[in-house]
């Protein structure tokens, strides 16, 4: 495959990215402009929303000419110019317009990492080992950003960020230049049409707004895990930070097994699995009441962020023609998902309190899981009716 070295590095280096800038943006808010609580809202969701819309046309566009390292590289020079801008931007207005100016296309850099492995032929067992790389930045990235911040402040998050964008940058105009000076390949087979998958694009329609539900699930439950340990468990919080490191940890192995199990069983399979593991953690977790089941518990929690993030992403590419704007696509389900947190995590202010958090969650994984397969089914049967036919 084109650049087999180098995209695994890009992977880990796009990762540290945003596992850098994702967990202390809203402090870099605060800290060096003043920004309200409020104000921190709605800044995130003006930047969300430009790259909800970037992270769809970019990726499309790059589909069109079948080049997605020449736009990767206009995004790595973008988060330089994110980490100049909010380092030396006078007040939280200009912060706003640099995260939509350069933020918002920039975060499209992650979609055209996976979409250029596809293009350049990529087996799902690949696709799911770059995503273990990248997800093992999210592992050391955010406690070491924490660590600097508190040590140095939040500048000297600014300049690593910016030294990561460097290395981005270098990274993929070798990979441009590889690609230009190099050994020419045959172009990938083309992807399969809405026909030959079997799926109608009510279908596909369909299958976007279940994985919004189980993405859903899988952000509330995370956001509501240290308050629930801390205040519907009575646990030091201390437990809920080690049962995510725990499970984040446990993700890296999982997406690797899974992409071998690729091999051998359907990407609709995997992903049925992956929200049954859900549903199981989701129902265990309503019902645990100590730290020894609270960590057991991550082990089915890992399985079920690896199939949501990994064989889901390789299912968009599957069933969507163009592997940029099914990567960015299924990024999206993502966004959306996160808006949904609000009503989900709002139960816990019900006499169900927390645990009704979690039962709600199931529900929506058993209707997300169970929607999925039902279509992805009826898309197998068209397919085979239609080999019967041919």
């Amino acid at each position: 495959m084109l650049q087999r070295p180098l995209l695994p590095l890009a992977s880990l280096f796009w990762g540290l990215q945003f596992a850098f800038l994702s967990p202390s943006l809203a402090l870099i808010l605060v800290s060096l402009y003043g920004a309200t609580p409020a104000e921190v809202g709605w800044v995130l969701a003006v930047y969300n929303a430009a790259g909800f819309v970037v992270s769809l046309v970019v990726p499309a566009w790059a589909d069109r000419r079948r080049r997605y390292l020449g736009p990767l590289l206009a995004c790595a020079v973008l988060n330089l110019g994110l980490a100049v801008a909010l380092a030396v931007a006078t007040s939280l207005p200009w912060v706003t317009v640099a995260l939509i100016v350069f933020g918002a296309p920039a975060g499209v850099g992650t979609s055209l990492i996976f979409a250029q492995l596809l293009h350049g032929g990529a087996s799902t067992a690949d696709l799911m080992n770059n995503r273990a790389i990248y997800s093992f930045s999210w592992v050391a990235g955010p406690p070491i950003a924490t660590a600097l911040i508190g040590w140095f402040g939040p500048h000297s998050v600014l300049l690593v960020i910016a030294a990561i964008a460097l290395g981005n940058v270098a990274l993929t105009a070798v990979m441009l230049r590889s690609s230009r000076t190099g050994t020419p390949i045959s172009d990938p087979p083309p992807a399969a049409t809405l026909a030959q998958t079997g799926h109608t694009r009510a279908g596909v329609s369909v299958i976007v707004v279940a994985f919004v539900l189980v993405q859903a699930t899988n952000a509330a439950t995370t956001a509501v895990l240290i308050l629930y340990v801390s205040e519907g468990l009575g646990l030091p919080v201390l437990w809920a930070g080690l049962a995510l490191s725990l499970a984040a940890g446990l993700e890296i192995p999982a997406l690797v097994w899974l992409g071998r199990l690729a091999g051998r069983f359907s990407l609709l399979t995997l992903m049925l699995i992956g929200c049954a593991c859900g549903i199981g953690y989701f129902v265990g977790m309503a019902f645990v009441r100590d730290v020894w089941t609270l960590l057991a518990l991550q082990v089915l929690n890992a399985a079920f962020v690896a199939a949501l993030s990994g064989i889901g992403m390789a299912l968009f590419q599957q069933i969507i023609a163009g592997p940029g704007f099914a990567t960015g696509l299924f990024g999206n389900t993502r966004r959306v998902g996160n808006i949904l947190t609000g009503p989900l995590i709002a139960i816990a202010g019900t006499p169900w309190g927390y645990p009704g958090v979690f039962v709600a969650c199931a529900a929506l994984a058993a209707l997300g899981g169970a929607t999925i397969g039902v279509v992805g089914r009826r898309a197998a049967r068209r397919v085979r009716q239609s080999e019967s036919v041919g």
